[in-house]
């Protein structure tokens, strides 16, 4: 699967290109902004791009209106097309968002249902109450998405609601030719459905990838046969910056040895988790790190650990959002991608995790942990790589058995001895391979 050894970058098209908040009905080529980025993503070592949602909706693309449709506020399906096009042009596989378990109040299914109630066809698309009312005094009441009442959900045990939505899935490859799904809230959907959406896309086009956002608890139910190949890694997001703000590597080293470990128990062992650091949901990673010098190691450890690395854009040039003045914050316009010292360091980070195999699908093992120090290994076919971090302003000289002389920095490409103890600068990182 191409996803595993690859490196994904994160848009938000309504925010990225400018686009006004609520859908003012006027038709705007926005989204061809995006194919301006493409050579910036594909020179920082993406290789492919994950859009949140593009299609018609009524305000922030999770309340889609039409799943046929291109917002007008980005533009027209062909505006898209062309995009696409230039991405896999530059090598970028393209992955849309999948927000299939709620649609907006616009959606035109449940409009019919506002206005022929038992009489429209479509009643039985929602969770339809005739004898209750809403927030918006509808007459009815209808189940939204965790109580949000713009937010209508669907009902994915009927056959006609899944067929419309494969049949929308269908469009979008054969149309704009993406290459993969990230589900909305997949921990939510209904399982069976997801099996019959991968049976889909399997047979539709080969290596289809499909991730879904998954919060906490056991995503093995979701990962396995016939259902998602990767799930949003939202337990060592947390453990990353948590790890880092309290000066605690014992937490992230703690869920990465839980999570992808050597033992019989580890839960996810040869699964691709999406790993990232920020996203559209929550405060950028350069507001959220109370030591602005750490910025730079948590991407190292991001690109070592096991998964799927995913870079939010502006991210990668230090951007700021704070999730208390609200998802606009996070969710901002760039006139250009900007290029600085963490873009270059992420850049070779990028380089170095793709060039390994031990980092792309190797095994885990930690190896020393201090509070501020950490030093894990990762080895695949006989290739071992240590990840060691020191987020210290002070100098630490960190003594283990590296189980070798020599090695080689695939971050600088500088030579390593691993004699009498191994010297970690002041806020450093370092991706040894054995030699």
């Amino acid at each position: 699967m191409w996803a595993e050894k690859s490196v994904f970058y994160q848009i938000y098209p309504l925010g990225f290109c400018g686009a006004p908040a609520e859908n003012d009905g006027q038709t705007e080529p926005r989204i061809r902004k995006a194919a301006d980025f493409a050579p910036h993503i594909k020179s920082i070592g993406a290789d492919a791009v994950y859009f949140c949602p593009i299609f018609e909706s009524d305000q922030h693309g999770y309340d889609t209106r039409d799943y046929r449709k291109i917002d007008c506020r980005l533009g027209t399906n062909e505006d898209f097309k062309a995009v696409c096009k230039v991405f896999h042009e530059n090598g970028l596989r393209v992955v849309l968002d999948g927000v299939f378990n709620h649609v907006g109040r616009g959606f035109w299914a449940f409009q019919d249902v506002l206005q022929n109630r038992e009489n429209s066809p479509y009643k039985d698309w929602f969770f339809i109450d005739f004898g209750g009312n809403s927030n918006y005094n509808d007459g009815l009441w209808y189940e939204g998405w965790e109580g949000h009442f713009n937010l209508v959900k669907l009902n994915l045990r009927n056959p006609a609601v899944v067929d419309h939505l494969l049949d929308c899935v269908r469009l979008w490859v054969e149309e704009f030719d993406i290459d993969g799904l990230r589900l909305d809230v997949a921990y939510l959907l209904d399982h069976d459905f997801i099996r019959r959406l991968r049976a889909f896309v399997d047979g539709l086009k080969p290596e289809f990838f499909l991730v879904g956002e998954l919060m906490f608890g056991d995503y093995n139910p979701f990962l396995a046969d016939g259902m998602l190949h990767s799930a949003t890694n939202y337990e060592c997001y947390k453990g990353l910056h948590s790890s880092f703000n309290s000066s605690n590597m014992f937490e992230i080293a703690h869920s990465l040895a839980r999570q992808f470990g050597k033992e019989d128990w580890t839960l996810y062992k040869g699964k691709h988790l999406l790993n990232f650091v920020d996203n559209h949901d929550v405060t950028r990673v350069a507001t959220i790190l109370q030591d602005k010098n750490c910025l730079p190691l948590i991407y190292a450890v991001l690109f070592g650990m096991p998964g799927i690395p995913c870079i939010y854009y502006g991210s990668e040039w230090g951007a700021e959002g704070d999730k208390g003045q609200g998802d606009a914050a996070l969710r901002p316009c760039f006139d250009a991608p900007e290029k600085n010292e963490l873009t270059a360091w992420i850049t070779r980070l990028a380089a170095a995790h793709k060039e390994s195999r031990a980092l792309c699908y190797g095994n885990y093992t930690n190896v020393m942990i201090q509070s501020k120090q950490l030093i894990f290994e990762r080895e695949a076919d006989g290739e071992r790589v240590l990840v060691a971090v020191n987020m210290d302003s002070q100098p630490f000289t960190a003594h283990f058995d590296a189980r070798a002389g020599r090695a080689v920095d695939l971050i600088s490409g500088a030579e390593h001895d691993f004699g009498g103890g191994s010297e970690l600068p002041p806020y450093s990182a370092f991706f040894w391979k054995v030699v």
